[in-house]
């Protein structure tokens, strides 16, 4: 697949800068495969939408506050993952500004590691990163959000994610308890939001992110009649886990078109950037070409796109 199949036209004016009032009472639209039938539903009406026997897995990761900024240079660090006791791997900018063994208002860059990459060791150990970071919202929300726990699912428990798992942004507790609820983690890296730099999708690297399933959890998903995956992140931790048994470790699954999914019957996302990796997966699952219909559609029809946007369902 070549990187061009995955642009589309993006009023900018749709891109959401704010989450809706309550979570549930954004839009979904459903499309299902089976009949290309299209339905606009309002996200309350989720379990309405999904057939007796259908297990729904969430990505159970929290956010950290893994943006910190510096001043001298002007810039800022994202942690991206804790490796060791106070350490982590980070992206930092200007890269081309910063040098290996200086310290930076709280971060000491330890080593260069390419790609704008770094490891970093956080004064203040484990502890310091809600003393010096705040909430790291995607750079295509330029408005401050008033509530930073409405870049948290409500279900968020273990902490480790540099963004949200944004297709669970939208579900309260009540909605939850209307569903038959399952948990998976996979802690949100650099490979769920770096961009595309390649021509060709097949020569896209990723250098993995850290997953876990409670083997309990996996007998459930393994006998479910129907798996709703809830995001992108859910269906790459199922998927890894279908395909080799493994339940804890690193997943560096890339799903683009023609890939055959295992365990994934629905999915549950929002609409994602063009050329990300996100896109390359919903459109694996719903078809190449289906995808661009319903996001044309969901153009015309005025949903709200990325993070804070509405939601699709596709059955």
């Amino acid at each position: 697949m070549r990187i061009h199949e995955l642009d589309y036209d993006l009023p900018p004016e749709l891109v959401a800068q704010h989450p809706t009032e309550r979570r549930d009472e954004s839009r979904l639209l459903v499309f299902d495969r089976g009949s290309g039938e299209v339905r606009h539903r309002v996200f309350a009406e989720l379990p309405e939408e999904l057939r007796a026997g259908t297990l729904t897995v969430v990505n159970d990761t929290r956010v950290v506050p893994a943006r910190i900024r510096l001043e001298r240079p002007r810039g800022e660090v994202l942690l991206l993952e804790r490796v060791g006791e106070g350490t982590w791997e980070a992206l930092a900018r200007p890269t081309q500004r910063l040098r290996a063994g200086r310290r930076y208002g709280p971060v000491e860059l330890v080593e260069h590691l390419g790609e704008g990459r770094w490891l970093v060791r956080l004064e203040g150990g484990p502890g310091g990163v809600g003393e010096w970071g705040e909430t790291p919202l995607p750079p295509y929300i330029t408005e401050p959000l008033a509530d930073p726990g409405r870049y948290q699912t409500v279900y968020a428990r273990e902490p480790g994610s540099a963004a949200a798992p944004t297709a669970g942004l939208h579900f309260t507790p009540a909605l939850l308890d209307r569903l038959d609820v399952e948990r998976v983690t996979l802690h949100v890296g650099l490979d769920t939001f770096r961009p595309l730099a390649v021509d060709d999708l097949s020569d896209h690297e990723l250098h993995g992110e850290r997953y876990e399933v409670a083997p309990a959890a996996w007998e459930r998903i393994a006998a479910a009649e129907r798996v709703l995956a809830v995001g992108t992140t859910t269906v790459r931790v199922l998927e890894t886990a279908a395909s080799n048994r493994v339940l804890r470790g690193r997943t560096r699954l890339f799903v683009t078109p023609g890939f055959a999914f295992r365990r994934v019957d629905h999915l549950l996302t929002n609409f994602h950037l063009p050329r990300s990796t996100l896109l390359a997966l919903v459109m694996a699952f719903a078809g190449v070409e289906e995808t661009r219909r319903l996001y044309r559609l969901a153009v015309e029809e005025r949903y709200r796109f990325y993070s804070f946007g509405d939601a699709m369902l596709v059955l």
